[in-house]
């Protein structure tokens, strides 16, 4: 691996895990304060009536927005009815939530929580199988108009329905239910309340069949708190969702931050697609609607670095104020997270350089999502952070990284060989192969599962020739199979109006300069950024689902013929 090469200079900030840090193995967290109580820090603004959402137009005009005396009553509303819905008695309702990033969404989020129900968020972009594994035991399920088409749809494609029987579908109409809101809202938890899982999160296993992760209040709480120290809540004022809210970072940065700081989310107008969902939706489109949200905060997948370098580079000669009010509508600070998949250290100089800085981060929904990030003052570029305060980190002797918090998940809905283990010291092995500097920040260097053994007997980590392969500024994604194959595959997202024929060209000279030949992709495969078959290949967040892959560059699942027109 080649060496880190540090970004934005750290200030010399005290090394929180003294002196066993320093020796590169373990980041222990320093003593924390008063953990955030979520519940009743939202509803502590139901009287409020500032902005809490805001739904940009379709035609660039004035946004819809809704107050928080709007939404909150709403949400007070609705978690009134679902108390007492649970099919057994003893145990918490279970609820699907199927639904675009909407009020409505925000309304059945804030009202599970206020009914300690246990959610189960849908992705839209899921097969009906996938759906349907996911809302097993579901015993009501909210939808807004988008959620509803998407049942139907499910329905069609499997010939049943996804949803269990004896499931209620509820259709969520916010307006509906702020106009029916009586000002009754159901008691704050208060501070000696129990912990309770509220949520079950989707994640990836070996199967089509997603794993549910069972995440706890109090993780979610314990996680908030530590972001709070980290990040000046002036930063979420106005943070803009550009991916799906059923990924649970998210639901915390882009929903609880903005709330308890009493700042505003917007989203993007009904029917827009969300980043992640289409290899396309960070085009043209998303950038005339930075301009017309004016964010303050975003948390991205890396394919929005390339964009926001090129938007850099059409006007090399702007000063930083002249730039962040051509790119987001005004000249003030932006705070942009980014985790998923790493972008390259030189994307991410180059954007500092033209005062665009884009935090990494690292985590999993076992740890109710984020484990480090890089912070403004703390950033060091190609690594992934320091733990957060609550978290304690520490290198096995096969360098995988292990982690110990108060954010730990409660257990699998169902476990299989991909599912991660604690184990007697209260560890959670994560599958993620690392580097711990002496300064405390964490490289990850890849999954253990997915360093390949080619034929040849050469083991490669495929995530940092990936990571090579995205300083071309027209390749989106990137994904490397090689394991057992006399060859190392490659496939490439790559913009859909370069031409073919130059793009492999550039690929391939580029592999030549900078990779060895073991490294470097010979067989070349490339897709456009609108093919549909992008999100069969790759996750909401740019990762690349590597079986689906090799299966496809392989003709492993009978593909090969097809491919040799659409992978061209």
């Amino acid at each position: 691996m080649r060496p880190d090469t540090p970004g934005t200079p750290d200030p010399g900030t005290p090394d929180p895990g003294g002196p066993a840090a320093a020796a590169g193995h373990v980041i222990a967290p320093p003593a924390t304060g008063t953990r955030v109580d979520l519940i009743g820090g939202l509803l502590a603004r139901a009287a409020s009536d500032a902005v809490m959402v805001r739904v940009l137009s379709p035609t660039g005009g004035p946004a819809t927005e809704w107050s928080y005396r709007d939404l909150i009553g709403a949400a007070g509303a609705l978690a009134g009815s679902l108390t007492g819905r649970a099919a057994a008695p003893g145990r918490p309702v279970r609820v699907g939530l199927v639904a675009a990033n909407s009020p409505e969404w925000v309304t059945a989020d804030l009202a599970t929580l206020f009914a300690r129900a246990v959610q189960v968020p849908v992705p839209t972009a899921f097969s009906a199988a996938q759906a349907a594994s996911l809302l097993e035991g579901a015993d009501v399920c909210l939808v807004d108009a988008q959620g509803a088409a998407r049942l139907e749809d499910w329905a069609r494609e499997s010939g049943a329905p996804v949803l269990p029987g004896g499931c209620e579908v509820v259709r969520v109409d916010a307006a509906a239910l702020a106009g029916r809101a009586d000002g009754a809202l159901p008691p704050a938890p208060g501070p000696d309340a129990g912990d309770a899982v509220v949520k079950v999160i989707h994640t990836s296993g070996t199967t089509s069949a997603p794993k549910g992760v069972r995440i706890r209040l109090h993780g979610i709480e314990s996680l908030i708190t530590s972001l709070i120290g980290h990040v000046d809540r002036t930063a979420f004022a106005r943070y803009l969702s550009v991916v799906p809210l059923s990924l649970l970072i998210e639901q915390v940065a882009g929903l609880y931050m903005p709330f308890l700081a009493g700042g505003s989310v917007t989203f993007l107008p009904p029917g827009a697609a969300l980043v992640g969902t289409a290899a396309d939706a960070a085009g043209p489109r998303l950038r005339a609607l930075l301009r017309q949200a004016g964010p303050t905060a975003m948390v991205v997948p890396p394919t929005i670095a390339g964009l926001l370098l090129a938007l850099c580079e059409e006007r090399p000669e702007e000063t930083v104020a002249e730039r962040h009010r051509r790119i987001f509508g005004h000249d003030g600070p932006v705070f942009i997270a980014c985790g998923g998949a790493p972008v390259p250290v030189e994307v991410l100089r180059r954007l500092d350089g033209y005062g665009i800085t884009l935090y990494e981060g690292y985590g999993l929904s076992e740890n109710s999502s984020v484990v480090s990030w890089n912070f403004p003052g703390q950033t060091r570029f190609g690594t992934a952070g320091r733990p957060l305060a609550h978290v304690h980190a520490e290198l096995a002797e096969d360098g995988e990284l292990l982690i110990r918090s108060d954010s730990l998940f409660a257990g699998y809905t169902r476990e299989d060989p991909s599912s991660v283990v604690v184990d007697e010291r209260g560890l959670l092995h994560t599958g993620d192969l690392a580097v711990i500097d002496e300064d405390g920040y964490i490289r990850i260097t890849g999954r253990k599962k997915n360093v390949v053994i080619t034929a040849g007997g050469r083991n490669l980590s495929p995530e940092w020739i990936e990571a090579q392969y995205r300083e071309l500024g027209f390749v989106r994604e990137a994904a490397i199979v090689a394991d057992g194959l006399d060859a190392v595959h490659g496939l490439f997202v790559v913009d859909a109006d370069v031409d073919h024929e130059e793009a492999r060209a550039r690929i391939e000279a580029f592999g030549r300069e900078r990779l060895s030949g073991i490294e470097r992709a010979s067989v070349v495969r490339l897709m456009d950024a609108d093919d549909p078959d992008y999100t069969v290949c790759f996750t909401v967040t740019g990762r690349p689902r590597r079986d689906v892959v090799r299966a496809r560059l392989t003709g492993a699942d009978g593909t090969a013929r097809a491919l040799e027109g659409a992978l061209a």
